[in-house]
């Protein structure tokens, strides 16, 4: 009997870009393939076909890519049959490079025909040659496709795919299109299905997820839809990235404070405390409506957790206006800051800007910004010590968990926890498992509890990770009755 064929996914960029290749993991396997087997998935190692799922939001996506491509030529020639295969928003991009810089690849899909790959994968190899297709409008929604789910416990659900905005800085509209919402029956309806399958976590995506709504005239159907999430049995947590401070609404506030099972959470993408720098990336808020949006979350959520995005070296950013952005990171005081040092993407509006910040000057006020957001998340975790938070535990969330006799998950407002759990299996959590914690001490990106878990609560979520570790996953689908939400840097 012939083996089936292997594949492996390598995923680059947001979280979307992770739900997407879960789709793409549930298509190849409902196609036939097998996921390559665990410890031999290094770039290309066993598989019979290599999907890069790509991102295109950063400079260094496309040297990474493209160097990733060049490794995988020596493996190509030394294995006869193997597939490669090029996705997500770099291909849309590059459609008319990739396969110019990398004639060995054999298929190229773009952001809106992720459902085509099986059938390019089986026309390259009958036909021999490069099949490249890029579609220029969504053909079917990524959740109606097959998925493979990393997590039994834990989804991602799309609300809505693309984006209305025009941030100067930003690729992703002319890559993933115009915003399309979902029918909010549907979504409730996938989100179902999947409690049914054990899981009790999910977070609601879209790129610009409290836009949700606009395509069918509804500007509160976002709070509408947390409210609804807050009536589905077995559903224990709620989170939803990211949102737009432009859109965001007090009766979405409302929703959060009021539904149980919407955590104390929320991720508010600043980009620049600079209300000049702001003005040319076309964000239409200042800094003071986003202080006042979150003077109203922390009024409604007193002990809620708000993470952000920063951007640092926009063209013609002054020592002054970087002086204003640590100055709203202060007032602020985020758990958490993903930040990032500028860089041109071609296509944009900003690329073409002038007054392009030296690379130099650009780095010293990057490692400016990480020291205050280390300083101040430390202090915010640091009020946390000696109170008691709720921990669903996780698979891959602590990387020295075996060496320090730990579990860790995620407390209601997504930090993280490591705890200390005893020696004996049977008598630690199981992944999904919750339990409530003290914590003993913090660190400036995580808590830490040594005292151990009490209370704890075999969840369904918990025997989905017992079945799903004990037997081979199969692909799930969205029985919607239609054709075919990270460490800080």
């Amino acid at each position: 009997m012939t083996n089936p064929r292997t594949y492996h996914v390598i995923t680059y960029g947001c979280q979307m870009n992770v739900h997407d290749s879960e789709r793409i993991s549930g298509l190849l396997e409902e196609a036939g393939l097998e996921r390559v087997a665990p410890g031999n998935d290094a770039l290309g190692a066993g598989a019979d076909v290599v999907v890069f799922n790509t991102c295109a939001v950063r400079e260094n996506a496309d040297n990474r890519l493209y160097g990733n491509l060049g490794h995988m030529a020596s493996i190509k020639a030394t294995h006869p049959g193997l597939q490669i295969a090029v996705g997500g928003c770099m291909a849309q991009k590059d459609r008319d490079t990739i396969i110019g810089k990398a004639p060995w690849v054999d298929v190229v899909f773009g952001t809106h025909n992720v459902g085509a790959l099986p059938r390019l994968l089986e026309r390259a190899r009958i036909e021999r040659e490069a099949q490249v297709e890029i579609a220029e409008a969504l053909e079917t929604f990524p959740s109606n496709l097959p998925s493979r789910r990393e997590s039994p416990y834990s989804a991602w659900v799309s609300v809505s795919v693309g984006c209305n905005n025009t941030c100067t800085f930003c690729i992703v509209p002319a890559l993933r299109g115009k915003e399309t919402d979902r029918r909010p029956g549907d979504i409730l309806q996938e989100i179902g299905m999947l409690v049914d399958q054990g899981v009790q976590e999910i977070t609601l995506l879209g790129q610009n997820v409290n836009a949700y709504g606009v395509e069918f005239g509804d500007r509160q159907a976002f709070a509408k839809l947390l409210r609804a999430c807050g009536r589905i049995d077995g559903l224990e947590r709620v989170r939803f990235t990211s949102p737009h401070p432009k859109d965001f609404t007090d009766d979405v506030i409302a929703a959060m404070a009021e539904t149980p099972n919407v955590m104390p959470q929320l991720h508010m993408p600043l980009q620049s405390g600079s209300d000049q720098v702001l003005k040319n990336m076309r964000r239409s808020y200042r800094s003071q409506k986003f202080l006042g949006i979150l003077e109203r979350v922390r009024t409604a959520m007193p002990d809620a957790a708000i993470t952000t995005d920063i951007i640092v070296g926009f063209p013609g950013e002054t020592e002054e206006d970087f002086q204003a952005t640590l100055d709203v990171v202060r007032e602020s005081r985020f758990s958490a800051a993903f930040t990032f040092q500028y860089s041109i993407r071609p296509g944009t509006p900003a690329a073409t800007m002038p007054d392009q910040v030296p690379k130099q000057v650009v780095q010293e006020r990057y490692d400016r910004l990480i020291d205050l957001v280390g300083e101040l998340s430390y202090e915010e975790n640091r009020r946390l010590e000696g109170r008691d938070v709720e921990v669903m535990f996780a698979t891959g969330e602590g990387r020295k968990d075996s060496e320090t006799r730990r579990m860790s998950g995620r407390a209601r407002d997504n930090r993280l926890v490591h705890v200390a759990v005893p020696a004996e299996p049977e008598l630690r959590p199981r992944p999904g498992d919750i339990a409530t914690v003290t914590v003993t001490h913090a660190a400036p990106h995580h808590l830490n509890s040594d005292s151990g878990f009490r209370d704890l609560h075999r969840t369904r979520g918990g025997d989905a990770w017992e079945a799903a570790t004990s037997a081979p996953a199969a692909p799930t689908g969205v029985g919607l009755g239609m054709p075919g939400v990270g460490q800080p840097r």
